[in-house]
């Protein structure tokens, strides 16, 4: 992990410090290539929590519910939540957990894996990491071949790979 955070970063503590995830300040979204890639389905979680720690052992967890899925359409979200997809009643908490963050300036980037509907995948994230004030603002993404979680429903092969995620988190200390 280098240690050279930029200017709006020297805080002593910002670095030792464990941070975790204002949801009301934070969205958590996706976006699957529909009708052949002509088009984008959104969508979004409305539940989850994470924590960030740079100190010593870097980790980043997030974890989302996958019953909070919700892409305007009730009938198109239960889909997504059947065993067609996350398959929520068996695996409830989809969840990355990183097993490298480095940090570089402003640049953030995490290996980690993406456990949902019962599989997991290896990721790289891509992000911007940016003190405000003594809060930071993280703003993430990713794709992943949802295939590889077992998600490939998709009858005249209407829906596309990958799906993007894509993450705009306000992280504040974590005071436990």
């Amino acid at each position: 992990m280098s240690t050279h955070p930029e200017k709006s970063m020297e805080s002593p503590t910002f670095e030792s410090t464990r941070w975790r995830i204002d949801p009301a300040r934070s969205r958590v979204e996706f976006e699957v290539p529909h009708n052949w890639g002509l088009s984008r389905v959104r969508g979004r979680f409305t539940r989850y929590d994470g924590t960030l720690a740079l100190a010593d052992d870097p980790a980043l967890v997030l974890t989302i519910e996958a019953a909070s899925l919700d892409t305007k359409s009730k009938y198109r979200d239960k889909h997504l939540r059947s065993a067609d997809f996350f398959d929520a009643d068996n695996h409830p908490h989809p969840r990355f957990v990183s097993e490298s963050v480095e940090l570089d300036g402003e640049r953030l980037t995490v290996r980690g894996r993406l456990h949902a509907a019962g599989k997991s995948v290896p990721l790289e994230i891509d992000a911007t990491l940016t003190a405000d004030g003594d809060e930071l603002e993280v703003e993430a993404f990713t794709d992943v071949d949802q295939r590889l979680l077992g998600m490939t429903w998709s009858p005249l092969g209407i829906a596309r790979t990958p799906t993007r995620l894509l993450v705009h988190a306000r992280l504040v200390r974590d005071a436990g």
